[in-house]
């Protein structure tokens, strides 16, 4: 979502390099931006202030001379390093009070904006109009992919159609395995020679064993991948993939940023705020009054927001896709 930001601002300095403070766990997404120059690994725990570590982390920071710091999530230990490391100039919106820490402050005051706009209005002075950001975009050497399709035992010469049935926030985001089981008979049945993979990190792997239980004899074509695949390799085979559908996940968003045509499923969250950004996109969402909740399970017990959405309205923003693709 931020490198639409990285890109304006290589466009108004060219010269100057773009280094990128994150954690572990997204280094991989951060490679494949192009704007990117260094990737620094953070040592932080999740939610931990860790006010030592960060002290250290800043003198590090420090010693390498920065002169421009954007600070994206909107919390006080995130913008507590680059103002401990005195870099001039902090960018970011006012957050958790942040008032000194960061010195160009925006307000998120504005009409509601995804995401995207979002960081990219970072890019220009706090009173000038919002920038055109564009759609993020991540690049991925043929050879990467060829070398995982291999490993995997993926034919990268047959259609790969990828399903992202999981959600780490919550159950709240998935769409039922017993409808992505229906979908993939309807796919199985239109495509005999199609190659379904279900892709997710090891948290997914019980929700992946029950999609392939609820689909039947298109279970044969299934290959679950769930927890068997690094972040660099689902990256690599989500590149090569003929169309993804995916709950309002990570995954989701990584194969819009590789423009591989996808069908999108919200349900608690706003396809407003995240939506995907690929040249073919499809979103589902029933909109219910009670939606978006953006609670981890359903505040009300029924789940009616995934579960009324059914198989045939998604299959029917599948179809036309693959047919179009030709595949």
């Amino acid at each position: 979502m931020a490198q639409p930001l990285l890109r304006l601002l290589k466009q108004a300095h060219p010269e100057r390099a773009i280094d990128v403070l994150a954690p572990p766990q997204v280094v991989p997404v951060w490679r494949r931006i192009q704007e990117a120059d260094d990737i620094l690994v953070t040592p932080f725990r999740h939610r931990a202030l860790q006010l030592g570590e960060r002290f250290k982390y800043a003198r590090l920071l420090r010693g390498r001379g920065y002169s421009d710091a954007y600070v994206l999530p909107n919390t006080l230990k995130y913008a507590l390093i680059p103002w401990l490391a005195r870099i001039p100039r902090r960018v970011g919106y006012k957050g958790e009070m942040r008032y000194g820490m960061v010195n160009v402050m925006h307000h998120d005051d504005r009409p509601p904006r995804s995401m995207v706009p979002f960081y990219a209005a970072l890019a220009h002075e706090p009173e000038l109009p919002l920038a055109k950001a564009g759609r993020p975009c991540l690049v991925v050497g043929g050879e990467e992919t060829e070398a995982v399709g291999q490993r995997l035992g993926i034919d990268l010469g047959r259609p790969l159609i990828v399903f992202a049935p999981g959600a780490e926030f919550g159950i709240a985001k998935r769409w039922p395995p017993a409808h992505y089981g229906a979908l993939a008979r309807e796919v199985v049945r239109t495509m005999p020679d199609v190659q379904l993979a279900l892709m997710g990190s090891p948290n997914d792997r019980e929700t992946c064993e029950q999609v392939q239980g609820f689909a039947g004899d298109a279970a044969d074509s299934l290959i679950d991948l769930a927890g068997q695949t690094s972040l660099d390799d689902a990256i690599a085979l989500l590149a090569k993939a003929t169309a993804v559908v995916s709950n309002d996940s990570g995954l989701l968003h990584i194969a819009s940023a590789l423009n591989r045509p996808v069908v999108a499923l919200y349900g608690s969250t706003d396809p407003n705020y995240a939506p995907p950004l690929s040249d073919m996109a499809r979103t589902v969402s029933l909109r219910l009054a009670c939606s978006p909740c953006r609670q981890r399970e359903c505040p009300l017990g029924h789940h009616d927001c995934m579960n009324k959405m059914s198989v045939e309205r998604v299959w029917s923003e599948l179809a036309p896709i693959l047919a179009r693709r030709g595949a």
